[in-house]
């Protein structure tokens, strides 16, 4: 006799699953940000709301048909270095190879590099899809970025030889930054470039925890690398950077070795190779650009690091949270709170008990609010690369102060999230029967790649927060006030309105208590809690996302007379909103009470305790 729990875990093992909402999606990109107003800027002017879709469209298909069918098996069977040679997934070199023909990896690049032209904000929405279906498959945005530093800064030469074969997935392209001694920290980067008579370098160094560094998928792997010149100033201003890749043009070994693979937490798909370069004095590095800028080169590039990193913590989660949606529909247990004496009734779904509800409202609002911060960000960035004046200035300047938000608040709550996905199911969710434990073990990573969250809070505060004499802060908050505004025309919008408007006051009056500190010369006092300052921001910054879905949900309910699935989306929107309101922003006031506390208790002293 079987019983019910496995008769029911049976059926949800092979029940199909969505993984994100392509409603959601489109409401963003459409109603909320109106992508279709980036085509009155001549570069995206050969685009339109269908040609983005159709974009959307092909990297959906990918990842229905090559991407998560294989979520599992590609998690199960991880890389592996054997002879020196790395052997991936089979399925990752189709991906690959449906991507390039689809022209997605060099979606976002100049039609004159072979790219589509598109929007950050379409590309970014790409990259979001293909990470909700197989975050294990993070090999392309790898290679986009690496191949945008050489259309960026390389010579014509050196863009003509590598870029094509890039975009069209028969190359990787990895980041080689981070060193053994130099995590972090890149201004101990020790990797030497030695000068040659022909204009190129001989490399010698190591480089840790490369993802995609090597593997059988593609012909050739291209590493854009951090070295230094010999004879280099130290620090950051010594750093050049350069093409270093496998095999030469000719088709010669390039001297880099695959020195290990690290077993890794989650992402199991991606190899994180250790490598080694110049073991037999005959590796050779191309230099990107002007030398001693290498570190410019990565930062200029850097934002849009940070919106992949935080892309693919959000649809980890996003992923998570329908898995856990749709099980919480179908699984019944037990009978509501009101109804317990009455054993002759059916077991009703868990999605009717109040906590459970509170778990999958928790998970919506930190998904659907941090794709939104996202693609709040991704149209700023595209509108800092296409504008002129001070609307291209003060884009950047505000893109600029949300990035470290932009990464770090889908990256730590998104572990959260997951967290509570994994709760939603009970014991099944820490199983391997269903999805939610691997993407509990992959989304981990996110809060440490492309700047630790400890590193994203000092940037905000040690330098964000007061550049320019307080600029991107000021533009920030004017348009945060401009959704209070909107909001405030709507009788039950306005609670929430005046609620942000007072947490704009509490953000204000935390930076005040902390300003004398840095104008003391006592950086370490002033950034001891810059995490608990990024930690508030990030609320305050989502709540305006949220406030902003509402306005435009709260529009549409008035002027489109919505029916069924559409009527229940858009009042699932406000609902989600005063959730956020109701049980995350609270959580601003003892962070405010903490960051204004005197009693420092982080701060090594004279006297030694213990920890």
């Amino acid at each position: 006799m079987v019983c019910m729990h496995t008769t029911f875990l049976n059926r949800s093992v092979h029940m199909a699953t969505t993984y994100f909402s392509k409603r959601n999606l489109q409401f963003l990109l459409h109603e909320v940000f109106r992508a279709e107003e980036l085509t009155q800027y001549e570069y995206f002017s050969a685009h339109d709301r269908e040609t983005f879709n159709l974009a959307l469209d092909s990297a959906t298909y990918i990842a229905d048909t090559l991407m998560h069918p294989y979520l599992k098996e590609i998690d199960k069977n991880q890389p592996e270095l054997k002879n020196g040679q790395v052997t991936v997934h089979p399925k990752i070199k189709e991906y690959l190879k449906a991507m390039g023909d689809a022209g997605l990896i060099g979606a976002g690049f100049s039609f004159e590099h072979g790219g589509q032209q598109l929007p950050e904000l379409i590309s970014s929405s790409i990259g979001f899809i293909l990470m909700a279906a197989n975050n294990g498959m993070m090999y392309t945005g790898l290679t986009s970025g690496a191949a945008h530093l050489i259309t960026s800064f390389g010579s014509p030469a050196l863009q003509a030889a590598y870029v094509p074969n890039m975009l069209a997935g028969t190359w990787q392209g990895t980041m080689a930054l981070t060193e053994p001694q130099a995590g972090s920290s890149l201004s101990d980067v020790v990797t030497t470039a030695y000068p040659q008579p022909d204009g190129t370098f001989k490399i010698k160094g190591q480089k840790v925890f490369i993802s995609a560094g090597d593997h059988d998928a593609t012909d050739n792997i291209i590493h854009l690398m951090l070295a230094r010149i010999e004879g280099a100033p130290k620090g950051t201003k010594g750093i050049s950077l350069f093409v270093v890749p496998k095999y030469r043009l000719d088709g010669t070994d390039n001297d880099v070795t695959s020195t290990g693979i690290y077993h890794k937490m989650g992402q199991h798909g991606v190899p994180a190779m250790h490598l080694t370069m110049g073991e037999h004095d005959d590796c050779v590095g191309y230099l990107v650009g002007e030398p001693h800028h290498g570190l410019p080169y990565m930062f200029q590039m850097m934002n849009e690091a940070r919106i992949g990193v935080g892309m693919t913590a959000a649809a980890i989660a996003t992923a998570a949270y329908h898995a856990a949606l749709q099980y919480a529909r179908e699984r019944p247990q037990s009978r509501r709170l009101n109804e317990k004496s009455q054993l002759d009734s059916p077991q009703t779904p868990i999605i009717n008990h109040p906590d459970v509800r509170r778990m999958l409202l928790f998970q919506k609002a930190v998904t659907e609010g941090a794709l939104s911060l996202l693609l709040e960000a991704a149209r700023l960035y595209d509108i800092s690369q296409v504008a002129e004046g001070e609307e291209k200035e003060n884009a950047f300047l505000l893109l600029d102060l949300l990035m470290p938000m932009a990464k770090s608040y889908p990256s730590e709550m998104g572990v959260q999230s997951v967290s509570q996905s994994v709760q939603t199911f009970g014991g099944y969710g820490y199983t391997e029967d269903f999805p939610v434990e691997q993407l509990y073990r992959d989304i981990r990573i996110t809060p440490i790649y492309e700047g630790t969250t400890g590193i994203q809070a000092q940037d905000l505060l040690g330098r964000k927060m007061t550049m320019k004499g307080g600029k991107a802060p000021q533009l920030l908050f004017a348009e945060i006030s401009k959704t209070i505004a909107e909001a405030g025309t709507f009788d039950d919008l306005k609670p929430y309105a005046d609620q942000l408007t007072a947490e704009l006051k509490r953000t204000q009056d935390v930076m005040i208590a902390l300003m004398p500190h840095a104008q003391q010369g006592n950086i370490e006092r002033y950034l001891s809690d810059a995490t608990l300052f990024l930690e508030l921001m990030g609320i305050v910054v989502v709540a305006w996302q949220w406030l902003k879905q509402a306005v435009v949900a709260k529009q549409a309910l008035l002027t489109q007379n919505p029916q069924g699935d559409e009527l229940a989306f858009y009042e699932g929107k406000i609902h989600t909103m005063k959730f956020f309101f109701h049980y995350e922003v609270p959580k601003t006031l003892g962070l405010a009470v903490r960051l204004k506390d005197t009693e420092v208790l982080t701060i090594v002293s004279e006297k030694e305790l213990a920890l």
